[in-house]
């Protein structure tokens, strides 16, 4: 009974002497710092975002591009890709300009110096991505030709200066632009193209005497005949190009906390 404890007054000495911390005259203590490993579940986190970002993020923003130029002509239903008038590409810059200033995109969170070269080039062909989607929503719902284009032209122009000066967040700007392509869907592809439509078959002659408002306002405002599947295109290009956007993160790498 002694023995044991005395070997239990013992193992009691060992563990203060293991726990104790033993600073000498005039040394200074030793401070360590721990590194904490990265899970394997913060790693599989980084792993997807960077699949949706450099991957997914892309091919969202560069299927709605493609979309946004074609077109299926009427009466034969023949594929036609109409490409982007210049008007198009003004746009887009100042649309990117707005998501700067509204804070939908950081530029130092996009591009920095703390960012390798590879990550640099990657964030700049995702962004490149919106850059084409957005010039291809613009021509995706401004009309091709006619008073028309001039018109939606005029008031998409409007309101991209006005927004240049204006004070909003992110959320207003989204839905300020959902509104606005919203409306310019809604001119093209359901008042004008409903005014445009052929009725069928038939000679001009006869559509002319059976329709005479359709075929005046055709010739009118110098519209192109497109099949009602291109309203169906457009609408995904629309859908697309906003789904692109609220997936689309403000900065990337290690400034936005990942």
């Amino acid at each position: 009974m002694a023995e044991t404890l005395k070997n239990r007054e013992i193992a009691e000495d060992i563990d203060v002497i293991e726990v104790e911390k033993v600073t000498m005259p005039g040394d200074r203590p030793i401070q360590t710092a721990s590194r904490q490993l990265p899970s394997a579940t913060d790693e599989t986190r980084e792993r997807t975002r960077a699949v949706r970002l450099y991957i997914f993020l892309p091919i969202i923003f560069l299927t709605s591009a493609l979309m946004g130029g074609l077109r299926l002509a009427s009466p034969d239903g023949a594929f036609v890709f109409i490409a982007p008038a210049l008007v198009c590409l003004l746009f887009a810059l100042v649309t990117l300009i707005l998501f700067v200033r509204g804070g939908m995109i950081s530029v130092e969170g996009w591009f920095s110096d703390d960012f390798s070269t590879s990550h640099n080039i990657a964030n700049g062909v995702v962004l490149a991505s919106v850059f084409a989607a957005t010039a291809q929503v613009f021509n995706s719902v401004l009309p091709e030709t006619g008073l028309p284009f001039w018109v939606v032209t005029f008031c998409f122009a409007w309101s991209l200066w006005n927004n240049l000066f204006a004070e909003f967040d992110n959320k207003k700007l989204l839905r300020s632009l959902v509104a606005l392509f919203v409306f310019a869907f809604v001119a093209k592809y359901i008042i004008l193209t409903g005014l445009t439509a052929p009725t069928g078959e038939s000679g001009w002659l006869r559509s002319v005497i059976e329709n005479p408002v359709r075929e005046t306002a055709t010739a009118l405002l110098a519209l192109p005949r497109y099949s009602a599947g291109t309203g169906y295109i457009q609408f995904f290009c629309l859908l697309f190009y906003f789904t692109g956007l609220y997936l689309l993160p403000r900065m990337t790498g290690s400034a936005d906390g990942h």
